[in-house]
């Protein structure tokens, strides 16, 4: 397998589960704020992708992997939340109610993000959309980094 077709392997890799993304929402999955966060390193590949199969320099493939591995971490994290091992942003997650006066209640439900990080909304073979982007992103990196390899 040539560069090149690595390089539309990984950026096409990406244009695919942003894409799926895309789609999720339109089909009335709303995205979280740690769901829109793993979307532009999505982005970034795929500008990275672009400008890698025009100008033959080397270290893009380097720059599409840390894309690719970035948006794997982020994903990895946020399944991590929905699974509860670990707390998200207290922006978008439902943290503790333990101690709360009444008043310090009603105001953490009143200024609850729409959309939280911390619920699974959906999954497929027991893994969430999180979990997967995190999985098939490491792939894509894997992808990049043989592409930068590949003289």
């Amino acid at each position: 397998m040539t560069r090149t077709q690595m390089i539309m392997i990984a950026m096409g890799g990406s244009a695919l589960l942003l894409g799926g993304a895309f789609l999720f929402q339109f089909a009335g999955y709303p995205p979280c704020k740690m769901c829109l966060w793993q979307r532009w390193p999505h982005a970034a590949a795929i500008a990275i992708g672009l400008l890698a199969l025009g100008v033959k320099v080397r270290i893009l493939a380097l720059l599409g992997a840390l894309a690719a591995l970035t948006t794997s971490a982020i994903g990895f994290f946020h399944a991590g939340v929905e699974q509860g091992f670990w707390e998200g942003p207290t922006s978008c997650s439902s943290g503790s109610i333990s101690g709360l006066t009444p008043d310090e209640l009603l105001e953490q439900i009143m200024n609850a993000p729409l959309v939280r990080c911390d619920d699974i909304a959906w999954q497929f073979a027991g893994i969430s959309m999180a979990g997967w982007n995190a999985l098939l992103s490491l792939g894509l990196a894997l992808v990049w980094i043989m592409a930068f390899r590949r003289a």
